[in-house]
């Protein structure tokens, strides 16, 4: 068996959650406390999270999943059916049908922001929250982004431009859409062979058919967020009551002051800022945010 599926002799359970419309795939691999941990994107899956994240296995119980209408939770699902409503919905479809009373939420860049969202509706179903370089909470971050890209990459942001009216990128052509992304991550990962792992992860699991779906539901999902001059999180997140833990990089494409305002609105929040680490911080920086994770539930 291959490495994704390989974790301190521990071997993943796979199924689906039954929805209204849709299911739900999801993966399961070890025991102990239920942490659910919420990909990135909005348009990937879980996949790129292997096998990195899988070495918490050996001491927690991890139940990713497919967000509706990506990776193996496309199915019939249509675009115009996905709203932040619906996934928050999802989530907790999911955690009723584990029998959670309540669950760690681990959440990877757009992820985060599910958390979030989720955990302001349901506050008494998160025991925890672990942010792992969390997207912006508001359209303001969200803009704060943007113009530090503008600023720090030029070149990048130009050459994504011309890439995203190639006919193959707009047609969905799997390679095509990789070889954005390189683009689009290169700048927010250190070594070469991280950026090379992220890439052919992300290709694995492309299609054309789910690129088009899934880039449709994250147009949708950003219409519903950053795109709203009024969408802001952070007033929400001062009622939270939930310990949380917040990793940024210092080379993270994410703004470290948008993560610094997550903390400075949750009452129990603790910002962790890794060294010569970017975005995907449980690949680049694997000791460091273990070490962080295990601290965070022993106290």
């Amino acid at each position: 068996m291959s490495a994704n599926h390989r974790s301190h002799g521990l071997f993943p359970r796979e199924g689906y959650v039954p929805l209204q419309n849709a299911e739900l795939y999801y993966r399961e691999i070890g025991s102990e406390k239920p942490i659910v941990v919420l990909h990135g994107g909005p348009d990937f899956d879980h996949s790129y999270l292997l096998p990195e994240m899988d070495r918490l296995a050996d001491s927690y119980r991890l139940i990713y999943y497919d967000q509706r209408g990506r990776g193996k939770s496309a199915g019939n699902v249509q675009p115009e059916e996905v709203t932040i409503q619906s996934d928050v919905d999802d989530l907790e479809s999911l955690r009723k049908y584990f029998k959670l009373e309540s669950m760690a939420l681990l959440g990877h860049s757009w992820g985060g922001l599910l958390a979030l969202e989720y955990a302001i509706r349901y506050p008494t179903h998160v025991s925890h929250l672990l942010l792992m370089n969390p997207a912006p909470v508001s359209h303001e971050d969200y803009d704060l982004l943007k113009q530090d890209r503008r600023e720090k990459t030029p070149a990048d942001i130009e050459e994504l431009k011309a890439r995203s009216v190639d006919p193959k990128y707009q047609d969905g052509d799997p390679d095509t859409v990789a070889a954005r992304y390189r683009v689009h991550f290169r700048a927010t990962i250190r070594k070469p062979e991280h950026l090379d792992q992220v890439i052919q992860r992300l290709r694995l699991s492309f299609t054309k058919e789910g690129i088009l779906k899934a880039r449709a539901i994250e147009r949708r999902l950003m219409d519903e967020t950053w795109s709203l001059r009024d969408y802001d999180l952070l007033p929400k997140l001062k009622q939270l009551n939930i310990p949380t833990l917040v990793f940024s990089g210092d080379y993270d494409f994410i703004p470290v002051k948008c993560a610094a305002h997550i903390v400075e609105a949750i009452p129990k929040a603790r910002l962790v800022l890794l060294n010569d680490c970017g975005h995907f911080s449980y690949l680049e920086c694997p000791d460091e945010v273990r070490k962080e994770i295990d601290d965070f539930f022993l106290t």
